[in-house]
């Protein structure tokens, strides 16, 4: 195979699969996501982050990016189970995730991106700090972990707001803030038998599942595949 053949089947493999990731994320947010646990819904669910992984890696995308999508597919196959352990794993695989992140947002912008726009910035660092009022104080034992978690995700924010270059991955970013935000919400200050669990489920993960394929879109490569 030569080395056009060759550029041209990663190229074809690599839009293949982040087709089958997105029709795989839109399935489990129709059907699974707001189902009890099963052998299937995990599997389901274990799909789309690993086909964007694999669709970046086999296209020579930026590493980072392929940790970060892998440490979200254990993140998701952990959430997907029911039990503490279970969410203790999927919380420190998606800080892993964000740390991945953060430190792809932070080689592309630098302090300077951060400090862009400071007003976003105070937004990001109020909507941080208000967590402790609205958030911490109904999480128990767990309060030090999501304290720590909560940190990542603003500071994955405040890098993005540099993107401004790559509009689509400061959206998909802080579409990935505002699904764990509902998904704080949900564990914390939701009853299980709310009306509004289906709703928020759906809503949380098509916004995960967009925000991480709008990242990958943006700076998942040298150059994004598309712009806005």
């Amino acid at each position: 195979m030569g080395v056009v053949e060759e550029i041209m089947l990663r190229q074809s493999v690599r839009f293949g699969l982040l087709l089958a990731g997105g029709g795989a994320a839109l399935i489990y947010a129709l059907w699974f996501c707001y189902r009890g646990a099963s052998g299937l819904k995990t599997l389901v669910k274990a799909i789309p982050m690993l086909a964007f992984a694999v669709a970046v890696w086999v296209s020579f995308g930026h590493p980072l990016i392929t940790l970060a999508l892998l440490a979200s597919a254990l993140g998701d196959i952990a959430l997907s189970r029911s039990g503490e352990r279970a969410f203790l794993v999927g919380l420190i695989s998606f800080a892993v995730a964000h740390l991945f992140y953060i430190l792809r947002f932070w080689g592309l912008v630098g302090l300077e991106g951060v400090i862009a726009l400071p007003w976003a910035a105070g937004l990001v660092i109020i909507f941080a700090l208000s967590t402790e009022r609205w958030l911490i104080p109904h999480t128990e034992d767990l309060k030090v972990p999501v304290r720590i978690y909560v940190g990542l995700i603003s500071l994955m924010g405040l890098t993005a707001l540099g993107l401004t270059a790559v509009p689509v991955a400061v959206i998909g970013a802080f579409a990935f803030m505002a699904s764990d935000t509902i998904l704080a919400i949900q564990l914390f200050r939701m009853t299980e038998a709310s009306r509004l669990q289906i709703p928020a489920s759906i809503l949380l993960w098509l916004l995960y599942a967009g925000g991480q394929l709008a990242i990958v879109i943006g700076v998942g490569w040298a150059e994004p595949l598309f712009h806005l």
